[in-house]
């Protein structure tokens, strides 16, 4: 099962309403595409300063270690190492992109894919949508279904039995 943050596009000046059609998931994980072609994965993904962050610091790197006279089997493993930190932190770029045009994080989700995950969200969105007054802001109608999107196993622990190292929260000793 994977991890996905649940962005919300900023409202647009006619309507009030968010559109549920331009919500974005993100997984969180390593990204294969990341990291084996990161300048097209940021480009592709609209990610203007991140890949500008990404090209200063590789060209600076490159022009660093061949200023030191690092042999190209070092030059080949620093960019090796950069491809792989931007595979692992694929997902914090993607969110800090979405953060920087003002988009919402409005909750977590987990499901198999990108489409159980939304239908999921969805579902508990709806779910607490017909619940709550349609007065409410789009952002406490997320709120709410971020609440209930959490599997009932994990809301409210059903007996006092420890399963790993830690026990539940609020539950008796």
């Amino acid at each position: 099962m994977s991890i996905y943050t649940v962005h919300e596009p900023p409202p647009k000046a006619d309507t009030g309403e968010p559109d549920p059609e331009r919500f974005v998931f993100v997984r969180d994980g390593f990204s294969f595409w990341a990291f084996l072609l990161a300048p097209l994965w940021m480009l592709r993904h609209r990610m203007w300063l991140v890949f500008l962050g990404y090209v200063v610091v590789t060209v600076a790197l490159q022009v660093g270690l061949r200023l030191i006279g690092a042999s190209t089997t070092v030059i080949l493993v620093a960019g090796a190492l950069v491809s792989l930190l931007i595979g692992f932190e694929a997902a914090s770029l993607r969110r800090f992109t979405l953060w920087r045009r003002r988009w919402k994080n409005v909750g977590i989700v987990v499901g198999d894919d990108v489409e159980s995950a939304e239908r999921r969200f969805f579902d508990a969105w709806m779910t607490r949508s017909r619940t709550i007054p349609s007065s409410a802001s789009g952002e406490a109608r997320a709120s709410a279904a971020l609440a209930s999107a959490v599997p009932p196993a994990r809301r409210s622990p059903v007996s006092s039995d420890v399963i790993g190292l830690f026990p539940q929260p609020g539950a008796p000793r």
